[in-house]
């Protein structure tokens, strides 16, 4: 019955490959999510993809989505390309063969992708951009994102949520003829267009009528307001002509200030001509005037001139006077002089007489060098010895230097261990004794008050030197025993438990020694091939009286410490006595039952240590601190001896410097004597020289002959310059008495200046207050003329002139009293017409407007609505035939495949008339003969009868729908072996039809004895790491039928 039903969509005809036009032929991927590499040929119809959970069956539907331009989202997996490429490689590919139109063509699409979340698209070979791709597989149909063709795994459960509406859309997508869902989005846009405008012709109608009764109830008070509004108008046309009769006022005004500004300008025109005739004489006379000024001043430069010129030779002849006297002063001079030099001459030869007696009766000195010799001796020995003191000293305090260095060095260190013992407080009260800081303060401040000495807390006074064995001690002593005081007098004791009462802080009083105390065992041969190698008490340091307290408390001396070794051999330990043993993972102890000897063991993790990180070592408190004594003492001793050095070489320093003192003096003394006889020496030599110098002297007739003969030469020049002086007199006379003449002529000619200028400046005056008189004429003309201005512009800013606004103005009074008056009246009448609403006009007038554009947009919206109406009818009449026609077959496939499965069920279009955006499919089925027909929903069906319920539907689709391809995944999961067969052989039965396009079925396993056909092609995804070699005799075929032939049937 199904053979004869006519074809449901136009038949593709399959190549003598058995492929249709868009299939898949290849698949190749490249370090693709779990793939480092993977070739897949899939076959034409049927193509069961198995393999385990995680081998990688849903990286293949990835690829397939992803290489045909399908983005990230739309798998549910992730929302980035990047996340796709395998971890731990920087890029990857997918490449996807399609089927052309024909066998020879072949359309290969390769995307390369790269974890900077970026695509490369390659067409045939060629990088192309990713719309070029779109439009290939457009051309056959390939809807990646369409759930009836491209169903992936992680979007399974989306399937089954779809809405009827929903179901319809992506039906409509998957029939291949893209005018259904465009048809069926048009209907949805012009049902709402149309609804909207209807609403809105329904609400504009109402709008108008009420706008129409509220202007009918309001047309007598507009009709007054319009009359006030006529007398308003009047009144303020005629304040328009109130401006241009002040005008017209100005106008006047200024015409006859042009008049006055015009007479005024004549009178200074007038006086301005005079003036300058007054002027041309005057400065003639100016001219003349300075020509003879120019004259006096050139006899007054010669006159000076003159003057100068006897001025320089008096000057030159004071000078000879000057000099003259001064030869004659000069001879009188040489005459008492020869006198002098006679008795100073005597004189000298008395003196170097006298010079040379003292020379010869001056006795040669000798200095004492037995003395000399003495006193050098002694200095040498005296500073030999300073020099040793010296040393002595300088070898004191370079040991005193070293001491202190040390001292420094050890303070430091104390300072360090005192530090340490802070940091062992802050443990103690970081552990819970929140006042251990003063406690451990006041046992400081009162040690002079302890008989004997008071330890604490125990942590302070112990050092554990190997840091490895404080998890050891700390686990074997009771916490209580580390904030402890240790006392070794009762008095002491009681003392504490009364002052340190409120610290939180017990207080253990040290006996002594306790000699019935067993002696500790000793590490024997059997224990040290245990690796047992020392006890607890051996491991750390303190005082004996907090050692003893620690043994005594924490039975120290009876536990051991072993190696990882004895970890091994724990067995064997108890054996040798031992009850508590640690070792660098573990604490054991063993006990012995009271009854039944028997022995048992307790086995503890060794823990971290909390309080033993920063302990001291007693012991080398106690030798720093002496060593820090013995370097006081030995500084104060070297000190000591530093002072005696330095008071030896005191004294070595004095007698040395009292013999140099004396060594002085009998050298000061040598030199003195000898700066003596050398300043008797030089005195004689220089008397000799001032007498040879004497006698050397000219003559003193030579010298007179020279001053007389120079007194001759300055009479001769006084001579002439007394010639020359009579000659510029007699020049300065002519030229005093021609500056006289032109004098008096400049004289005249500035008393008749004067007198014209007195005349100009009357006449000056005069133009003065002509141009005076002319500007005010200006300036008042140029005023009214700038009001002229105003008033104009005011006038047209309140109305310009217009033939008829002049018309108007002739009808008004022609003055401003009359036309002021009229306004007046004119607004009274108009302001005696009252009303309520003030605004009634514009209200109506609005209110009339929007009357009018309502009326306007209610005749659009008319045509508007029959436009659509027309359209949706058009539209509809072509798309709801064919979707009836759609459904009707998609639901005769779907009942007779689910009548073939013995159970029963239908498809439907819910249809609600002009309501195109509810439109949708129903999916009844019953899975129970006693049941009814229920819509597809997760409320009425298992997961496994819903997950028969689609792949049905994708089944009923197959003979409608025009794509190369489909892809489910996992769709029979959760199905029982039942519904799963059923769902198999409707697979099976509609891949073998001739028309069916190719499809790919993922599953991780198969029910036995299923029944294939030749259209089925099995893909088994094997991954691993040991997969190399069998894969290649997979890719050796093209399909599953090839592989059969090499290893005979197969039975699945």
């Amino acid at each position: 019955m199904a053979n004869s039903r006519p074809s449901k969509r136009h038949k593709i005809n399959r190549g003598e490959d058995d492929y249709m036009p868009g299939n898949i032929l290849e698949i190749e991927l490249h370090n693709f999510m779990t793939f480092d590499y993977l070739k897949c040929k899939p076959g034409p119809r049927l193509n069961l993809v198995i393999g385990p959970n995680g081998s990688g069956k849903s990286s293949l539907v990835c690829a397939i989505a992803l290489g045909l331009c399908g983005e990230p989202q739309l798998l549910g997996r992730a929302t980035s390309i990047q996340a796709f490429v395998k971890r731990g490689e920087d890029s990857g590919h997918i490449k996807i063969t399609l089927r052309g139109d024909h066998k020879e063509e072949q359309i290969t699409i390769m995307r390369k992708i790269n974890t900077s979340n970026k695509s490369e698209w390659v067409l045939n070979g060629n990088i192309v951009p990713k719309k070029d791709v779109a439009e290939t597989i457009q051309r056959f149909n390939i809807q990646v994102n369409n759930l009836t063709q491209f169903l992936p795994q992680d979007r399974v459960c989306e399937f089954a949520k779809l809405t009827p509406v929903q179901l319809l859309e992506e039906t409509e997508k998957a029939v291949g003829d893209p005018q259904l869902p465009e048809q069926h989005r048009a209907l949805i846009d012009k049902s709402r267009a149309l609804k909207h405008v209807e609403l809105s012709l329904e609400k504009n109608e109402g709008t108008l009528n009420q706008l129409k009764e509220r202007n009918a109830e309001l047309e007598k008070d507009v009709e007054r307001v319009r009359q006030r509004d006529e007398l308003l108008a009047k009144a303020e046309s005629m304040k328009k002509k109130l401006p241009w009769l002040r005008y017209d006022m100005k106008q006047a005004e200024y015409r006859e200030a042009k008049e006055r500004e015009k007479a005024a300008a004549k009178e200074l025109e007038k006086v301005a001509k005079l003036l300058n005739e007054l002027k041309e004489p005057i400065k003639k006379q100016k001219e003349e005037k300075a020509a003879l000024d120019a004259k006096c001043k050139k006899a007054n430069n010669r006159i000076s001139d003159n003057a100068k010129k006897r001025m320089e030779l008096m000057e030159k002849e004071n000078q000879l006077e000057v000099e003259l006297q001064g030869k004659y002063k000069e001879m009188d001079e040489l005459r008492k002089q020869e006198e002098n030099r006679q008795q100073k001459l005597k004189q000298a030869r008395e003196e170097l007489a006298a010079a040379e007696l003292e020379l010869e009766n001056l006795n040669p000195y000798e200095p004492p060098k037995d003395e000399i010799h003495r006193l050098r001796e002694g200095i040498v020995e005296l500073d030999y010895s300073a020099n040793q003191a010296r040393q002595n000293k300088s070898q004191a305090e370079s040991e005193i230097k070293h001491k202190k260095f040390s001292l420094i060095k050890c303070k430091e260190r104390l300072m360090e261990m005192n530090n340490k013992s802070t940091k062992c407080l802050h443990a103690l009260r970081k552990s819970g004794v929140e006042r251990i800081f003063d406690a451990y303060k006041w046992v400081q401040e009162h040690r002079d008050e302890f008989h004997k000495e008071v330890y604490g807390p125990v942590l302070v006074e112990v050092n554990v030197s190997d840091q490895s064995h404080a998890g050891y001690l700390e686990g074997q002593v009771a916490w209580y025993t580390w904030k402890s005081f240790i006392t070794q007098d009762p008095r002491d004791r009681d003392f504490l438990v009364n002052n340190l009462r409120n610290y939180d802080v017990p207080v253990l009083n040290y006996t002594g020694h306790d000699s019935r105390r067993e002696p500790p065992p000793e590490i024997s041969a059997d224990m040290r091939a245990l690796g047992i190698n020392s006890r607890l008490d051996q491991i750390f340091d303190a005082p004996v009286a907090v050692k003893e307290v620690l043994i005594s408390q924490s039975n120290l001396d009876h536990s051991f410490i072993g190696s990882k070794e004895t970890d091994q051999k724990a067995d064997g330990v108890p054996k040798l006595g031992i009850t508590s043993l640690w070792t660098p993972e573990n604490h054991y102890h063993w006990s012995k039952s009271r009854y039944g000897n028997h022995v048992s063991a307790v086995v503890e993790q060794v823990q971290r240590p909390q309080l033993l990180l920063n302990n001291l070592n007693v012991r080398d408190i106690e030798d720093l601190s002496s060593e820090e004594r013995e370097l006081h003492e030995h500084i104060a001793s070297l000190e000591e001896s530093l002072k005696k050095f330095q008071d030896e070489e005191r004294s070595f320093v004095n007698q040395a410097a009292n013999l140099r003192k004396q060594l002085e003096n009998i050298r000061l003394e040598a030199q003195n004597k000898q700066k003596e006889r050398q300043a008797i020496v030089r005195r004689t030599e220089q008397k000799k020289s001032k007498l040879k110098s004497m006698e050397e002297q000219d003559d003193l007739d030579t010298e007179l002959a020279k001053l007389v003969d120079q007194a001759t030469k300055c009479n001769i020049q006084r001579l002439h310059n007394a010639i020359k002086i009579k000659d510029l007199l007699v020049e300065a006379a002519g030229y005093r008495r021609s500056f006289a003449e032109q004098r008096m002529a400049f004289i005249e000619f500035d008393a008749k200046i004067g007198e014209a200028e007195a005349s100009l400046k009357q006449h000056e005056n005069i133009a003065l207050q002509a141009s005076s008189h002319f500007n005010n004429s200006k300036k008042e003309a140029e005023e009214c003329r700038q009001k002229l201005t105003d008033l104009l512009n005011y006038a047209k800013s309140i109305a310009r002139l217009t033939p008829d606004l002049e018309k108007e103005f002739l009808e008004m009074p022609t003055t401003i009293e009359e036309l002021e008056a009229a306004i007046q009246d004119t607004t009274s009448q108009a302001n005696s017409i009252l009303f309520v609403n003030n605004n009634i006009l514009e209200q109506y007038e609005a209110r009339q407007r929007q009357i009018e554009d309502l009326a306007k947009k209610l005749d659009a919206d008319k045509k508007e609505s029959t436009r659509c109406l027309a359209e949706l009818d058009n539209i509809k009449g072509k798309w709801l035939p064919t979707l009836r026609n759609l459904v009707a077959q998609i639901n005769e496939t779907f009942s007779q495949n689910f009548q073939q499965m013995a159970v029963a069920g239908e498809v439907s279009l819910d249809e609600h008339d002009m309501d195109f955006d509810q439109f949708g499919i129903h999916i009844k089925v019953k899975f129970r003969e006693s049941g009814q027909l229920e819509v597809l929903s997760a409320h009425h069906q298992s997961g496994g009868e819903r997950s028969v319920s689609t792949i049905v539907y994708l089944v009923s689709l197959q003979d409608l729908t025009n794509c190369p391809f489909r892809v489910v995944d996992e769709i029979n999961q959760g199905m029982d072996p039942i519904n799963e067969r059923k769902m198999f052989q409707q697979l099976v039965r509609a891949a073998s039809k001739p028309n069916t396009p190719q499809c790919f079925l993922l599953t991780p396993k198969l029910l036995p004895d299923l029944q294939y056909s030749e259209a089925c092609s099995i893909l088994n995804v094997m991954n691993g790491p040991w997969i190399e070699q069998p894969s290649k005799v997979w890719t050796a075929g093209d399909r599953w039928s090839i592989i059969t032939g090499h290893v005979g049937e197969a039975v699945c």
